[in-house]
């Protein structure tokens, strides 16, 4: 079904280790708006999407929230490598480092755990798809927060990339909800319910 290319969708070269920047992006890795949500949210929801044209449409934002999965993974990586326990110390990622290591691991900013229940997926169309265009202004917002605090280039070249991603994605969400709207019909429950109309 996919074809991978051994490649990151944007560029990530960070040359200096910064374990502060890192905590705070580590939130869109396994964070409430993270990349790992999205891509998980789109990718389910697709099997219950009875409009292929919006069916193809999750299809490929969910792959592309993987590719950026893969960007924060090596934006943190490269942010974290080779720290000594000084480091680890003085930044406050030693509890992190307690845990992992430094391993990548989906946590939110504050330290909460990924977990599935942090996105929806209803089977209703008009409901996922307001979820999803939710989502993605929810990530932009995420990403302007990251933004005002990060100022490195190098860091924040790759962070303007996503960004910029998220509202091309909400942009494309916005779309798919025209087309369920304009097909309303038995398919969607939301349309026609006897049992509520």
């Amino acid at each position: 079904m996919w074809n991978y290319e051994k490649r990151l969708q944007f560029p990530v070269k960070i040359t200096q280790t910064n374990p502060e920047i890192a905590q705070v992006i580590i939130s869109q890795y396994g964070g409430p708006d993270g990349e790992l949500a999205a891509s998980m949210r789109y990718l389910a929801q697709r099997y219950t999407m009875p409009y292929n044209a919006v069916t193809g449409l999750l299809t490929d934002i969910g792959t592309e929230e993987l590719a950026h999965f893969e960007m924060i993974c090596a934006i943190v990586y490269q942010l974290t490598r080779n720290l000594t326990p000084e480091q680890l110390k003085e930044s406050g990622f030693d509890k992190y480092y307690v845990d992992h290591t430094l391993a990548l691991w989906p946590q939110s900013a504050g330290g909460i755990p990924f977990n599935a229940n942090q996105f929806q997926s209803k089977g209703d169309v008009i409901t996922d798809l307001m979820e999803d265009m939710a989502a993605e202004q929810k990530a932009r917002t995420t990403y302007d927060n990251i933004l005002r605090l990060v100022k490195d280039p190098e860091v924040a070249a790759p962070i303007r990339f996503l960004r910029a991603r998220e509202i091309v994605h909400f942009q494309r969400f916005g779309e798919a909800l025209r087309i369920a709207q304009e097909n309303l019909d038995s398919k969607n429950f939301y349309a026609f319910n006897p049992e509520f109309d």
